[in-house]
């Protein structure tokens, strides 16, 4: 049976109860639209753990820092549906932004600490956006677990928090992140790199990759673990650096020294694009 794309939230949550009145086990992967690989790995690793599988497409504008960052990002809902569709998703929702904000929210979720560092230094208020319409999201599809891409770990680590704090009957899933043969973490922004912007690209992975070895052959000292990796992309003058941490993978705290696992988080420029990427290390 065809993708069932739904629109209006009333009827989104009417098709939800008919499924849980009948017994069945609800998953969702929450997303912007514009899917590539890294989505469909989340819908192939829910649709095995549920009975209805729910993907919702919405182009959240509290979580844009610029305006015309919004009006770019690219919407096809038509080429979404039809990925869907070969994934197994039964259900699509997908508002419109006056669905979901009919009125300017005068409630939002804000983070304390987790939101500081990392991707909330250069993106402020960014981490509030998502999780406002995260939250939303939740409470209107109530799936009884979400899956969430590691590549965007700072916001996995944010969702898992607020589910906890606010005590949402949902699982929230962490799937790895997935990949170019090459190693560049596959986002909708890797459109946006010219030819020798995406040749450069890798080496973003490549700098994790060499501190999570070092890691594991024995180095612990951060400083030491973000020189390596800044030789690493010295040799990529395209690449200006945002930045480069090392973090607890539970508090997103930087660590001086390596004690026991850490996640790796950096991120970049090339041109006017920014890129993400992280790595677990854990010493050997």
């Amino acid at each position: 049976m065809a993708t069932e794309c739904i629109a209006a939230i009333a009827a989104l949550r009417e098709r939800v109860s008919r499924a849980k009145l009948a017994g069945l086990r609800v998953g969702c992967v929450p997303t912007m639209g514009a899917l590539h690989a890294g989505h469909t790995a989340l819908f192939d690793r829910a649709r095995p753990d549920c009975d209805l599988l729910v993907a919702t497409l919405f182009v959240n504008p509290l979580q844009f820092d610029r305006q015309d960052d919004l009006r770019k990002y690219p919407r096809d809902l038509e080429s979404d549906l039809q990925i869907c569709d070969r994934h197994g998703v039964d259900v699509v929702f997908a508002p419109s932004q006056d669905e979901m904000y009919p009125r300017p929210p005068v409630m939002t979720v804000e983070i304390e600490g987790l939101a500081d560092g990392l991707c909330g230094a250069s993106r402020p208020g960014h981490f509030l956006g998502v999780a406002t319409v995260v939250m939303k999201l939740l409470n209107i599809v109530q799936p009884d677990f979400a899956c969430f891409g590691e590549k965007d770990y700072q916001q996995l680590v944010i969702v898992r928090r607020i589910v906890e704090d606010a005590n949402l009957p949902v699982r929230i899933v962490g799937v790895e992140t997935v990949r170019e043969p090459d190693g560049l973490a596959i986002s909708s922004r890797n459109a946006h790199l010219n030819a020798d912007e995406r040749a450069s690209a890798p080496a973003l992975a490549r700098s994790l990759r060499a501190a999570r070895q070092a890691i594991q052959q024995g180095e612990s000292c951060a400083a030491v673990l973000r020189d390596n990796a800044g030789a690493v992309l010295d040799r990529e003058p395209l690449i200006r650096l945002d930045y480069f941490e090392i973090v607890d993978p539970d508090t997103l705290k930087p660590v001086e020294r390596v004690t026991g696992p850490v996640r790796i988080a950096a991120a970049a420029f090339l041109g006017k694009t920014r890129l993400i990427d992280n790595v677990l290390a854990t010493p050997s």
